[in-house]
């Protein structure tokens, strides 16, 4: 048995096998990327795509490319939560700025910018580590809720 298959009887935290955690990112589209600036950490939303072990995203100059060029370190989170289940995966990875004939790599991936704004850089997070987690959840106020009835 692997260490990706061992879970107690009745656990409700699942440990995702990396190619799973891969599947997971590949089915989504938008996560929080955090990243290193002027010794603060900083945290924020993007749309990314997967090409092979890494993944893309389009941005505009500002505080992500800064920050991505003064310190490659960076993580990025996807959650997903669908009834009494909630998925998470966490990389870590070391971001780059992709120019020149390279950054056409966007032409060939579903990633176009969600919000109307000119984003032209592209960005690549070669991916260092994967981690999955599935939780079975136990929320017990969901089911507690006494809805007011309809006037």
């Amino acid at each position: 048995m692997s260490e990706y298959q061992y879970e107690f009887a009745g656990d409700p935290v699942h440990v995702l096998h990396p190619e799973e955690s891969w599947e997971f990112l590949r089915t989504h589209e938008f996560g929080r990327l955090a990243f290193h600036l002027v010794g603060e950490v900083h945290i924020v939303p993007i749309n990314y795509a997967v090409e092979g072990r890494r993944l893309i995203f389009l941005t505009a100059e500002g505080s992500k490319v800064l920050g991505v060029t003064m310190n490659d370190d960076v993580a990025f989170e996807v959650d997903e939560i669908v009834g009494e289940h909630a998925t998470s995966v966490v990389v870590r990875g070391r971001a780059h700025l992709v120019e020149g004939e390279d950054a056409y790599v966007v032409e060939q991936l579903p990633l176009r910018p969600w919000v109307g704004t000119p984003k032209y850089t592209v960005v690549a997070v070669a991916v260092d580590e994967i981690s999955g987690r599935r939780f079975d959840l136990s929320r017990p106020w969901t089911r507690a809720r006494v809805d007011v009835a309809e006037s």
